[in-house]
């Protein structure tokens, strides 16, 4: 099986994902991250940009990713890119790994990026293309994920529940190498937090530990 994960930014991948990615790599799947954005002066300092490239490819690497794309469109300025370009740079990454499941950011978050990169990997996704995939899924990240106004558009409701007992201290070990991200509890981008969503999604389905996605669409056979 072909996996992708689509990231707004680095570390999304790892905080969302980061158990199913590992446990896909270990049962022999090819596992694929899609970084969309990054970074650029003067919002962002060009030390600390290299930083999370190279943090980001370490962790992924260390949760046997096959291969990590980037395709640097602007962090935090997502709306001054025009529609079909940003929908065009995730449709070539579609056609070139050709997944079979496809992992994208809950639409309801916070971050504005986290909702265009959603959007735009719809489009990318459309089942009228001769590729479309057979599993879509939405992920919870923490600190942008239920942080948005509540209502019910922006609620993450959960319908899938990912066992990632054996691959939860390989995730946070994946996280902590992210020391340009990382914070001290009780901070939402913490060990200690991420351990703890990975220990009360595990609950709602009776086992130690879990990754919560939200089923958008799957095509059966």
């Amino acid at each position: 099986m072909i996996v992708l994960v689509i990231a707004p930014h680095p570390d999304d991948e790892i905080i969302g994902v980061g158990g199913t990615i590992a446990k896909r790599a270990e049962n022999g799947d090819m596992v694929y991250v899609c970084v969309v954005t990054k970074g650029y002066a003067p919002l962002f300092y060009e030390s600390l940009i290299k930083q999370g490239r190279e943090e980001c490819q370490e962790a992924d690497k260390l949760l046997g990713v096959k291969e990590t794309m980037f395709l640097d469109f602007p962090a935090v300025a997502l709306e001054t890119i025009p529609r079909y370009k940003l929908n065009g740079g995730l449709r070539k990454v579609i056609e070139k790994i050709q997944p079979d499941e496809v992992y994208i950011p809950h639409r309801g978050d916070m971050q504005l990026d986290h909702q265009f990169v959603a959007d735009a990997a719809m489009v990318a996704l459309r089942p009228k293309y001769k590729d479309a995939v057979k599993r879509i899924y939405s992920y919870e990240t923490l600190s942008e994920t239920g942080w948005n106004i509540p209502n019910v558009t922006n609620e993450f409701v959960p319908t899938v529940y990912e066992n990632i007992s054996s691959t939860i201290e390989k995730k946070l070990a994946a996280m902590n190498i992210f020391q340009s991200q990382i914070s001290a509890f009780p901070n939402a981008r913490s060990i200690e937090a991420i351990k703890a969503l990975a220990s009360f999604r595990g609950a709602m389905v009776t086992v130690n530990a879990a990754e919560a996605f939200s089923l958008i669409r799957e095509i059966k056979e």
